[in-house]
């Protein structure tokens, strides 16, 4: 029986980086820090390659787990940090708020660039896209309470 989803996963760059803007400006939660270099045979085999050296943060949410990983080997190769919406693949993780227009606020202050303002879709919520410091998109909601996309509590 399926449960629900359990975490996203991101690769980056700059690990510290990373995880200080998930923590400190997302309000995420740091459960395990993790690393290896090229001595993880299980971590190598459920990812399929061979020697990997990695290291690794799972942070957590209300509702749910985000991963980062950093490969120093195999390295990655960069990504541009405008990737659009439309390009298959993993697009965007979406975070639930309570106050959108707050939240808009306090990370335009910090730094996040925004697509747009928040925009309301009657009946469902407001939205707003924007990017964290490696440039992966982030969409704050805010569900209307009587709408279908309103959480449970």
């Amino acid at each position: 029986m399926i449960l629900g989803l359990h975490h996203t996963s991101i690769t980056t760059g700059n690990l510290d980086r990373l995880a200080a803007f998930y923590r400190d400006q997302l309000g995420f939660v740091v459960v395990l820090e993790t690393a290896w270099n090229g001595d993880n045979a299980q971590a190598d085999t459920i990812f399929g390659l061979t020697g990997t050296a990695v290291r690794m943060v799972m942070l957590r949410t209300a509702n749910a787990f985000l991963e980062l990983f950093e490969f120093a080997q195999p390295a990655s190769p960069e990504r541009g940090p405008d990737r659009p919406v439309y390009h298959q693949g993993l697009t965007h993780i979406c975070i639930a708020v309570d106050d959108l227009e707050a939240e808009y606020a306090r990370l335009s202050a910090a730094g996040m660039p925004f697509n747009s303002a928040p925009q309301h879709v009657p009946g469902l919520c407001r939205a707003v896209y924007g990017r964290d410091p490696d440039g992966n998109l982030i969409e704050l909601i805010e569900p209307d309470p009587a709408g279908p996309f309103a959480l449970s509590r």
